[in-house]
């Protein structure tokens, strides 16, 4: 598991692990910095309550990324995938949907699905790249500035 390091951020020694609550500072830490209408605590802690797969991408002490992820009938539905900013651009978004693909495989799923902002076009290219295709719009899905509503894009990709 390698991706190109930066001149800043050389790539360290990853591994994957499971959210634990003791974890939950620093994973919410790198979701304010990385969004404009981050996920609160509760978020991430129903997620838990709830059983759904929330995995860590570890760089030795650093947190590189997450994702958060809850099985269906013959799916997997992608809740929330996020790079820290610092290590974005160096391949481990990638490494996550193979995680998440992984986990989802070993679910029975048959299919992913996720939902993105219209205007997160980093985000769509690189779900692109993976393979997921565009299957639909959900109108004022997303919260954004200034009380305004922003649309999300449906994709999904079979495994």
């Amino acid at each position: 598991m390698s991706a190109q390091p930066n001149a800043h951020h050389p790539a360290p020694e990853v591994c994957l692990q499971a959210l634990s609550i003791n974890d939950l500072d620093t994973l919410l830490a790198v979701e304010q910095r990385a969004y404009s209408h981050p996920w609160t605590r509760g978020n991430f802690t129903d997620a838990l309550a709830s059983g759904y797969q929330i995995q860590l991408l570890k760089g030795g002490p650093e947190l590189l990324g997450y994702f958060v992820a809850m099985p269906g009938v013959d799916e997997a539905h992608l809740l929330n995938i996020t790079v820290a900013p610092e290590f974005q651009g160096q391949g481990w978004a990638r490494l996550l949907l193979d995680a998440l693909a992984l986990w989802a495989r070993g679910q029975r799923a048959q299919w992913l699905w996720l939902e993105v902002r219209i205007g997160n076009l980093r985000a769509r290219h690189i779900y692109e790249q993976y393979g997921f295709r565009e299957v639909g719009v959900r109108k004022n899905y997303y919260p954004a500035a200034h009380g305004q509503r922003e649309d999300a894009v449906v994709m999904s990709v079979p495994l």
